[in-house]
């Protein structure tokens, strides 16, 4: 896997990006890792409507088509984006994001820091004391 890590950029620019990477990928096309650290954004994704944002505060919004409701990215985020094809592996989303989910509960555990899955809330949570 290539990884490529681009710094603080913009978002609209760095989706665009990978939707063209994505279109234009082959069976044959390494899966790459993307590292990004961006300009402040509110993604709206499928499940966003306006008013989940209560205040920008000047922060542009976006749509996005990914799944969720609305998530910021700003300075001091890296962000991780897997460009996989997943069909080459044999396994659906689901079964991807568990699995990225037990990776990152292993990182974390080899730090001391317990993380724990919240049903039907994709994603790892740490309960901070």
């Amino acid at each position: 896997m290539q990884t490529h890590l681009l710094g603080r950029c913009d978002w609209a620019t760095t989706a665009d990006a990978m939707r063209k990477f994505t279109e234009a990928r082959s069976d044959a096309t390494p899966d790459e890792l993307w590292l990004a650290e961006h300009d402040p954004v509110f993604t709206q994704g499928v499940a966003g409507r306006p008013g989940h944002v209560l205040d920008a505060g000047g922060i542009p919004v976006q749509a996005s088509n990914r799944g969720g409701q609305v998530t910021y990215h700003g300075p001091g985020q890296v962000v991780a984006y897997p460009l996989v094809d997943l069909r080459r592996l044999g396994i659906y989303v689901k079964e991807y994001v568990f699995r990225i989910e037990s990776a990152i509960q292993g990182v974390l555990e080899s730090y001391g820091v317990t993380g724990h899955r919240v049903a039907g809330a994709p994603g790892i949570y740490v309960r901070l004391d």
